[in-house]
């Protein structure tokens, strides 16, 4: 008779636990995102497969772009990467660092830097420094998806910085 009263005691811990969600090991998605990010970024600046490339934002995704409009949904951004890649010296590469998680390890963002060349006035190439946040999120198929891409030029670099850079 005191089995069956125990039982529920026996059952209920094993059922919480065993559908409990996984450990989240930051480091490792940590290395996962910075990995998956370099690959993305490497894929841009190389500039040959529009449809890999865009692959790496999710179906809802929305760039912020500076003197662009916002951009919204993959059609938006694949029109803006074809257009981008389409543009004689055109050229982007980013270094992201320091991902910080969401309790669930969901989502992710992630702070970075831009380099990206466009002709500038007359034609002659223009190189802008840009910085950024992107913010990921860990799709049902297990792959970091980029959810908001945002950047904005660096301010000008003061006296002092672009003495230091001599």
């Amino acid at each position: 008779m005191s089995i069956p009263r125990r039982f529920p005691l026996l059952v209920v811990p094993f059922l919480v636990f065993s559908c409990s969600q996984r450990d989240f090991d930051s480091a490792a998605e940590q290395a996962k995102l910075l990995r998956r990010d370099a690959e993305w970024a490497d894929l841009a600046s190389a500039g040959q497969d529009v449809d890999k490339i865009v692959s790496y934002w999710s179906d809802d995704a929305m760039l912020i772009f500076p003197g662009q409009p916002v951009l919204g949904g993959k059609p938006a951004i694949r029109a803006y990467v074809e257009a981008s890649l389409k543009t004689p010296g055109f050229k982007i590469h980013w270094v992201s660092e320091k991902p910080v998680f969401s309790p669930d390890g969901k989502l992710a963002y992630m702070r970075g830097t831009d380099e990206l060349t466009v002709p500038g006035q007359n034609g002659a190439p223009l190189t802008l420094h840009l910085r950024g946040i992107s913010i990921w999120r860990l799709d049902p198929d297990g792959e970091w998806r980029c959810v908001v891409d945002i950047a904005n030029e660096e301010p000008p670099a003061t006296p002092a910085q672009r003495q230091a850079r001599r």
